[in-house]
């Protein structure tokens, strides 16, 4: 099960952040923002894409991939893993995909949209769990490389 990859890396990297398990979905967006009294804004969303090879890229909960943004850093159009592959890939379903507890090594990505918030909430390796973590230690301690590659809604 994914949560439990997700609960393993954090019990290693970071003890003492807890993981949330909701009643309720929070698979979206919407739901998780709802869950946790917050602007979506400070939901994490977390994309599996593919490159030459699968990547992580996190952004605010309340952006989109900016199209001309991203194929200019990245030289490529964007192209969205399938729920198999996304599963394979992460080990996390669609609306748990995160940064935490994946079976290999991937090339981690953040969005400067994060930096907005002061605390932010992934999604924790299920559709109804999530952390509350700091923004900036989020990106530490993922070793993601910042980019700019999102616009508002």
């Amino acid at each position: 099960m994914s949560i439990d990859s997700v609960k393993k890396e954090l019990s290693q990297i970071a003890p003492d952040l807890k993981i949330i398990e909701h009643k309720s979905s929070t698979a979206t967006v919407d739901e998780a923002a709802i869950i946790h009294n917050v602007e979506n804004g400070q939901i994490v969303k977390t994309m599996a894409l593919m490159l030459d090879k699968p990547i992580i890229l996190i952004v605010s909960g309340d952006r989109i991939i900016d199209n001309k943004k991203y194929k200019s850093f990245f030289k490529k159009k964007v192209k969205m893993l399938s729920k198999q592959e996304t599963e394979i890939y992460t080990s996390h379903p669609i609306g748990g995909v995160c940064p935490f507890g994946l079976p290999s090594k991937m090339a981690i990505y953040a969005d400067i949209s994060l930096n907005l918030y002061e605390n932010v909430y992934p999604a924790a390796g299920s559709k109804n769990s999530s952390i509350l973590i700091n923004s900036k230690r989020l990106i530490e301690l993922i070793s993601a490389t910042m980019v700019d590659v999102t616009k508002l809604k």
